[in-house]
């Protein structure tokens, strides 16, 4: 089932949104004129949580953020000084390993993501979901972040921290700072890399949703089912 976490939000919350429940009930099912709030919850349930599923995964693979332009995780302000300086004393490939190991981390850290993201769903209101359906399109993404930002930080920030020993971050990240503070003329740096990759990791983890939010909102043909059709044809 190809649905949209968000979206599919919307689907279950809007049958009991006053305005739009005789769209709704115009809808084929069994019995009265309209599918029951039951079947669509339990139906929608399902997706969302393969909805979520997938998105997490797109970020947890090999390269998820390395090789996605989108999101992948550049270096500081801070730092970029120091790549500079590294690949012109010809140490551009231990740069390049500082940067995947960056990206390495947070691939390991959005693995934990996951029921965040399904407390946040349930927590939706009939008024929430309202303004999400005739919001912009990004507005169930910009619900979710104010809902679950904090709590994934907190999630990531260890997780993040103990990944850069797993994948070998510290320690690349540790000669890349020795050797360029070793460098003469140069201002010693020391960043918090940790707090940095976390909020990094948050915001591909945003933008990766809001893209398929995105999608599925404007593009007819990302709605794969003749309830997702129906429904978001309102907004249209």
């Amino acid at each position: 089932m190809k649905k949209n976490l968000f979206l599919l939000c919307c689907l279950f919350i809007l049958t009991s949104c006053d305005e739009l429940q005789n769209v709704v009930n115009t809808l084929p099912g069994s019995g009265t004129p309209g599918i029951s709030d039951a079947m669509i919850g339990n139906g929608l349930r399902e997706a969302l949580d393969f909805g979520i599923d997938k998105q997490v995964k797109k970020l947890t693979m090999t390269d998820g953020f390395y090789k996605n332009e989108l999101v992948k995780i550049l270096l500081p302000q801070e730092l970029q000084k120091v790549d500079q300086t590294l690949r012109s004393i010809g140490l551009g490939s231990l740069a390049d390993e500082g940067i995947k190991a960056l990206n390495r981390a947070a691939e390991d850290a959005v693995k934990t993501a996951t029921p965040i993201f399904v407390n946040a769903v349930k927590e939706i209101t009939f008024n929430d979901a309202k303004n999400i359906l005739l919001g912009p399109d990004n507005s169930a993404t910009q619900y979710l972040q104010g809902k679950t930002n904090q709590a994934l930080y907190n999630q990531f920030n260890p997780v993040i921290q103990q990944s850069f020993g797993k994948v070998g971050a510290d320690q690349i990240w540790t000669t890349i700072i020795t050797k360029y503070n070793s460098i003469p003329m140069m201002a010693d740096v020391n960043p918090d890399l940790t707090d940095y990759v976390t909020q990094e990791a948050l915001k591909g983890v945003y933008k990766m949703i809001s893209v398929e939010e995105k999608n599925i909102r404007t593009k007819v043909s990302s709605r794969t089912t003749n309830l997702l059709q129906q429904v978001f044809a309102l907004q249209d």
